[in-house]
């Protein structure tokens, strides 16, 4: 595979980019950016792409940004690289809150709708790291194996 390989998100041509910063606003442009490293990688070696991995990382990538936009005040930075044999998702959020595990039922024991992102990425990736930001904030860094 790639010892490195990194794309820089790249949004369609159909409007303005509302974001504030360079990357991926929505959870499917995150796992388009993703898809697109992949496959340029892929590409570039002349080896086959595992569709189950590529699958993985997009849902690894669209957890990621669906929970800086719902819990973290909003993305401010998103990276995916393919370093090695897996691929590395960075998100940034405007939150220090370390994300957690919410129990499946709520204090009247009523299901919850949500709660399942986190332990999906933590599931998936071989890799998960919470680092503090110097301006405030986080980033979570998710490594997604590649086959």
């Amino acid at each position: 595979m790639c010892e490195k390989h990194r794309t820089d998100f790249q949004p369609d041509s159909s409007g303005a980019d509302p974001c504030t910063h360079p990357g991926p606003c929505q959870p499917a442009d995150a796992r388009r950016a993703v898809e697109r490293a992949i496959t340029e990688c892929c590409r570039a070696t002349h080896a086959p792409c595992d569709a189950h991995a590529v699958s993985d990382a997009q849902l690894v990538a669209s957890e990621l940004t669906t929970n800086a936009i719902l819990h973290g005040g909003g993305m401010t930075d998103f990276h995916v690289d393919v370093v090695g044999r897996g691929v590395r998702v960075c998100v940034s959020d405007r939150s220090d809150r370390v994300p957690v595990v919410a129990p499946p039922v709520d204090r009247q024991g009523r299901r919850r709708a949500g709660g399942r992102g986190w332990p999906i990425v933590c599931r998936l990736a071989r890799d998960v790291q919470v680092s503090d930001l110097p301006s405030g904030g986080k980033c979570i860094t998710a490594v997604v194996p590649l086959g």
